[in-house]
């Protein structure tokens, strides 16, 4: 009887940590859901009035918001204003056509940056989705570099679109994770010390079973791990340890709502920007110079602010 116990208990272990069965998808169950409703909405006016695709978020130490324009490299500061508009103005020094020149003769097309991440050291790294690159960028040093990394571990997993390739990066715990769009969509755990792959996994919101998720954007706060799905519109909170899928918080109705919609033929969200800070979750919107619904004549992104649900005191 006691061997047969045995027997049954190192089964279990086993199946647990391959990832198979049912203990290990109900790991991947968010313990709970919210719903994100915008506080405050702002439209990205660009610098030049040229169209603008917002393609990540990044939060500074002093507060303050970047993202990137998947159409130019560079990196743009967002100056939320009082009247509804975020004025989008250039950070001098970055991603330069000086810096970048090293590269030139291993580029394949445009620049398509997407993502944005920050280190302890105040180093900047960047998504390039034509080429699956990753840069950094120190704006001490005013300095570019294509990190060396060796993605043949995890090349089971790419397609052969470059319009479906890296989408989103983060970097915490030593770590640098980096987001796979699609075909299929995967996140890539890479040390930071030595530039290796060392593993990859995958998360899943509710209602998604799908062997692919859509992967938009990722980013790094308090040693948690945030996923936004931009084809399900929600935004997953994970711990990187067990790959636990902690919460999820969905913004369906905040996108579609006549208000915020864009008038596009596509059934996929355009929400393609994460940040996230102790009281707020922000969003922008790549919307691929559609209009909006509400002003055919606004083709202007969209940045909102959500305060935290999960943070948010119950009255008494």
């Amino acid at each position: 009887m006691l061997a047969s116990s045995l027997r049954g208990l190192l089964l279990l272990c086993i199946v647990a940590s391959s990832g198979a069965g049912p203990l290990a998808a109900d790991l991947r169950k968010p313990t709970s859901r919210h719903v994100l409703r915008a506080a405050q909405t702002w439209h990205l006016d660009p610098p030049d009035g040229a169209r603008f695709d917002a393609s990540a978020l990044l939060i500074q130490p002093d507060g303050s918001l970047l993202t990137v324009n998947d159409k130019v490299p560079g990196l743009y500061r967002i100056g939320l204003g009082k009247d509804g508009t975020a004025r989008l103005s250039a950070m001098p020094g970055a991603l330069t056509p000086a810096q970048l020149a090293p590269f030139a003769s291993a580029k394949h097309g445009p620049y398509d940056c997407e993502g944005l991440a920050r280190d302890d050291d105040g180093r900047i790294y960047i998504c390039e989705e034509g080429d699956r690159w990753i840069l950094r960028f120190d704006p001490k040093a005013g300095s570019v570099e294509r990190l060396p990394i060796d993605w043949s571990p995890v090349k089971r997993w790419f397609g052969s679109d470059r319009n479906a390739s890296f989408e989103g990066i983060a970097v915490g715990g030593g770590v640098l994770y980096v987001a796979n769009e699609r075909e299929v969509g995967r996140i890539i755990t890479i040390e930071l010390a030595t530039m290796k792959v060392v593993d990859s996994f995958q998360v899943t919101p509710i209602g998604n079973p799908a062997r692919d998720v859509h992967y938009s954007d990722l980013c790094w706060v308090d040693g948690e791990l945030w996923v936004l799905c931009r084809e399900s519109r929600c935004v997953l909170r994970v711990d990187p340890r067990t790959r636990r899928v902690l919460a999820q918080f969905d913004y369906l109705e905040l996108e579609t709502s006549r208000q915020n919609a864009y008038a596009h033929p596509y059934p996929y969200g355009f929400v393609e920007g994460l940040a996230v800070d102790p009281e707020n979750i922000w969003l922008v919107v790549d919307n691929n110079g559609f209009p909006r619904v509400a002003d055919a004549a606004d083709r202007r992104p969209t940045l909102w602010r959500c305060p935290r649900p999960d943070r948010t005191v119950p009255k008494q």
